[in-house]
């Protein structure tokens, strides 16, 4: 899995929206999710609701999976590769309690896209590229409210995964536009975003225009 070419030959990093945790109005969460998607470039929407049922995660998709997709923005469900295979998603993004790659590559087929959050770990991240993941995250990079966390790598480990592995990494925790392209100049393929876009002061797509911003200054 060896990488031949040079950092400056990568795509350029892209924006992964991450949802909030608890969505209580999904019709006016539905508004700005669109207005966030159509305010720049994103390439997938992390749907995670954490400690929500079946009935609500599977309520949030449908509403959801459409706007995005119509828009050509991947749809990734959080933990759940039986729900995201059931609802339609593109993909599915595993922590390291939430199965193998294996489980969820027959819950969902081949073509899925699987992602594994591999904390501040290259062993973790070099297990997951072998068995069959097509990206994994590293995180978190800075204190975050979104999720109680205890790993926080060195954005070093960006650029060792970018030299070295060929899959993508999403670099995630705490990013906001102003930190956003240091990630991405380390090595980072997707920035991971969650609060920085949905709690923006001045809205969501604002939040979009000025990630985009920090991300294309890197060109």
């Amino acid at each position: 899995m060896a990488k031949t070419a040079v950092a400056s030959e990568r795509p350029p990093c892209r924006l992964y929206l991450i949802t909030p945790s608890a969505i209580p109005d999904l019709v006016a969460f539905v508004g700005n999710l669109e207005a966030a998607l159509d305010a720049g470039d994103v390439a997938a929407l992390q749907i995670r609701l954490k400690d929500a049922d079946d009935a609500t995660v599977l309520a949030a998709v449908a509403a959801l999976k459409s706007v995005a997709q119509v828009r050509g923005v991947a749809v990734i469900l959080n933990d759940r590769p039986d729900l995201a295979a059931r609802s339609g998603c593109d993909g599915v993004h595993l922590g390291q309690s939430d199965g193998s790659v294996a489980q969820a590559r027959s819950l969902m087929g081949r073509d899925a896209m699987i992602g594994v959050t591999c904390h501040d770990s290259r062993e973790l991240a070099m297990d997951a590229a072998e068995a069959g993941a097509d990206y994994v995250a590293f995180g978190a990079f800075f204190p975050t409210a979104t999720k109680a966390t205890v790993h926080r790598p060195d954005p070093e480990i960006l650029t060792i995964w970018q030299e070295t592995v060929e899959i993508p990494c999403v670099a995630i925790g705490g990013i906001t536009a102003d930190t956003a392209a240091g990630l991405a100049r380390a090595g980072a393929d997707f920035v991971a975003v969650s609060a920085a876009v949905w709690s923006h002061p001045d809205g969501p797509a604002a939040a979009v225009r000025e990630l985009d911003r920090a991300l294309a200054s890197l060109a």
